[in-house]
């Protein structure tokens, strides 16, 4: 008897975060996806969704954008729907960027940060982002299509970066 590979259907991905104390300048997390094409390998991604944006075909959407970290659970979310995507994307890298203003934040400065990644009810990955401490913003998530079968393949990849929201955009898709 075979097995058929199913691959990734629509996925979620999930931000949280503590507001930052009263008087002090917001915490303003994005949650930021690149799009890669057949051969563009580690390039510059086809389009990058982030706040106020969302693929050209619909299928990579920022649900719910949060400046501020305020609410109950996850403050931002961002769908992927893979079972749409068209056959000429490879790649899809997810990230999450810390906005800055005045002061320079890092992850180890915001307080109960917390990312999930799921696909329906089956919970993918989780992360405190721990990992990127250090930097200002993280690489959290690589997809990959499986070029014989066209499934899609989830890759939980922290990594930190010292980078401002768009130069981070350019460094995402870099090999991890």
């Amino acid at each position: 008897m075979s097995s058929v590979k199913k691959g990734l259907g629509k996925v979620e991905v999930a931000l949280r975060w503590d507001p930052s104390p009263m008087g002090a300048p917001e915490h303003d997390l994005d949650l930021v996806a690149a799009a890669y094409t057949e051969g563009a390998g580690y390039a510059e991604p086809e389009y990058v969704v982030h706040f106020d944006s969302r693929s050209p075909d619909g299928t990579i959407n920022l649900n719910r954008d949060s400046r501020t970290g305020q609410g109950f659970g996850y403050d931002e979310v961002m769908t992927l729907e893979f079972d749409r995507l068209a056959e000429s994307y490879t790649r899809v890298v997810v990230g999450v960027v810390i906005q800055q203003n005045e002061d320079r934040k890092t992850f180890a400065d915001i307080e109960n940060t917390g990312v999930r990644i799921a696909e329906g009810y089956t919970e993918l990955a989780t992360s405190d982002l721990a990992e990127a401490a250090g930097g200002t913003a993280a690489t959290i998530a690589e997809f990959t299509r499986d070029p014989e079968t066209g499934t899609w393949e989830f890759r939980s990849t922290i990594r930190g970066f010292d980078a401002d929201p768009t130069s981070f955009a350019a460094q995402l898709g870099a090999l991890s």
